[in-house]
């Protein structure tokens, strides 16, 4: 073969290469069966804040598309949409994303039934589709999820039993089926945890604990025609049976009441995490102080109006003094009762107490009663951050991240060279002007760059930095120009504006850090924006 044909050979083999891989979620027809899966979601969905409007029949590849994750073979991975204010029914043709790893449709207002067709995910790790209003059973298919992880489905309407099938899934962290109205008998789970309170039919009134205790099986009587027998045998056979059953019925008694003491125990203990750092060593409570809700009424004179340091979504803040003299500030949470606040609690008491840093506000303890759910944190006097911010310095500091992101420098240490602040600014707009933007760049990327998305990143840190603050962006007007809408209209205009005059000169400066070192507004901006 000829060493020309034998290169041409080669190129045809890597062509065809390429051409079956871009082409494996392909069907005969040239259409992409995910797109067609991803569009009957779609439309199945009543979308009133257009989040979907990205998902388009038309297209090819959907790993552009707006809350859908894409793998690194390029299938579909994730399918995130949590919080979206969705409506609708959930379509059966998610079963044809087989490569779906992750599905969370949580807090939304989806409704119908949970499509058997999910059981066909057999890569899939997560599914959460709680705090809809979703009916019907929960489908036998979902224990052919092998790999499943996390299963969240608490918080709709679900009717029926809890499927025998799931105690075949080995796998299982957590089942949350709480808040349904499912009956039945419950299946033997093997998950570390299971939630299923709320259940009327499932847990009445007078069960005990979270209804997730395993209890011990009714015990079997003889049948009726064991008491015909006859003579002395039968007698002792029947005195046995009735201390047997004597026996058995004071052990249930006994067992129930030591449930109920140790619930009961664990109640006033205020024990709730869903997490036990007895068994996950990472997860350690043990610096948060459980406060009596007597100890923190006293602190906040009764949760007196005149200590409110403000108010949130999820309840209002007090200004407290314990009887050490400390002084804490108070977050009350209102309507705890309700998921989202029970939620709310939990997860500020779980995670912020695991986020230990010095620059962090740091969770001191907790207090949580039959009534009330409280948070107790360091008190600070300087104010909120808000307070201290001047209503566009945080759009400044995101301009400087930018040029920082180009240029692989930090700005203050770029400054601390020179012994003056601003200099980056200086030399970013003098290269701008020359059009030299290239000798900007970050050496690490090696030349490896796009030249026109280059000359948009920098119009837009250069936006963001304006010296006069009501020229700035608004952080949402910053986002419609990083996706490429009205940058160059913002642009245009900017332009226009005349550079500010220092009263004390004749002269305009030339220099941004002249503006600096005459405001102390951009001083504070600067190092507002802290060190990156």
């Amino acid at each position: 073969m000829k060493k020309s044909s034998f290169v041409l050979w080669k190129v045809g083999i890597l062509i065809l290469a390429l051409v079956e891989a871009s082409s494996a979620t392909l069907s005969p027809t040239g259409i992409n069966y995910e797109v067609v899966a991803l569009v009957a979601i779609k439309n199945s969905l009543y979308d009133p804040h257009n989040v979907l409007e990205s998902w388009d029949i038309n297209s090819v590849d959907p790993c552009s598309w707006r809350m859908v994750t894409c793998s690194p073979d390029g299938y579909v991975s994730a399918l995130g949409l949590p919080s979206q204010s969705l409506s609708g029914t959930l379509s059966p043709w998610i079963g044809n994303l087989t490569n779906l790893q992750s599905v969370l449709l949580q807090n939304n207002a989806i409704s119908g039934s949970i499509p058997a067709t999910v059981g066909k995910l057999e890569k899939l790790q997560t599914l959460d589709l709680s705090n809809n209003t979703l009916t019907g059973g929960i489908p036998d298919s979902l224990g052919n999820l092998r790999n499943l992880n996390y299963l969240r489905l608490n918080n709709n309407s679900l009717t029926g039993p809890c499927p025998e099938s799931l105690s075949t899934v080995e796998g299982l962290t957590l089942v949350d089926l709480s808040f349904n109205n499912l009956s039945g008998s419950l299946p033997k789970i093997s998950a570390r945890t299971f939630k299923i309170i709320g259940n009327p039919l499932l847990c009445g009134p007078k069960t005990a604990g979270n209804c997730s205790a395993s209890f011990p099986e009714p015990l079997s009587f003889p049948p009726d025609a064991l008491e015909a027998q006859s003579g002395s045998v039968g007698k002792r056979h029947r005195v046995a049976i009735i201390a047997g059953a004597s026996f058995g019925a004071t052990f249930i008694i006994l067992l129930l009441l030591v449930l109920i003491v140790w619930w009961r125990y664990r109640h006033n203990q205020q024990i709730f995490f869903d997490v036990n750092e007895q068994y996950d060593p990472e997860v350690c409570l043990g610096h948060l102080r459980r406060y009596t809700f007597k100890e923190l009424r006293g602190a906040t004179d009764h949760f007196n109006s005149k200590n409110i340091l403000g108010r949130g979504g999820f309840g209002i803040v007090y200004k407290g003094i314990l009887n050490d003299g400390t002084v804490v500030a108070v977050k009350r949470l209102k309507d705890y009762n309700t998921a989202g606040g029970e939620i709310q609690f939990q997860t500020e008491v779980e995670m912020i107490s695991l986020a230990v840093h010095r620059n962090l506000l740091r969770l001191c303890g907790f207090c949580s009663t039959e009534n009330e759910r409280l948070l107790v944190y360091p008190y600070m006097s300087n104010g909120s951050v808000a307070s201290r911010l001047r209503e566009k310095t945080d759009v400044f500091g995101f301009g400087i991240l930018l040029l920082e992101l180009i240029t692989g420098q930090k700005a203050l240490d770029f400054g601390r060279q020179a012994k003056q602040k601003g200099v980056m600014l200086d030399w970013v707009k003098k290269l701008h002007q020359e059009g030299k933007l290239n000798l900007m760049v970050d050496k690490d990327l090696k030349g490896n760059f796009d030249r026109i998305e280059l000359e948009e990143m920098v119009q837009v840190a250069l936006l963001c930095t304006q010296f006069n603050p009501s020229y700035r962006p608004k952080m949402s007007e910053v986002l419609k120009m990083l996706e490429g809408d009205g940058l160059a209209e913002k642009w245009e205009a900017s332009q226009k504006v005349e550079t500010p005059r220092i009263r004390s000169c004749e002269h305009p400066p030339q220099r941004y850090s002249d503006f600096i070192e005459e405001s102390s507004l951009v001083v504070e901006a600067m190092e507002l924006s802290g060190p990156r």
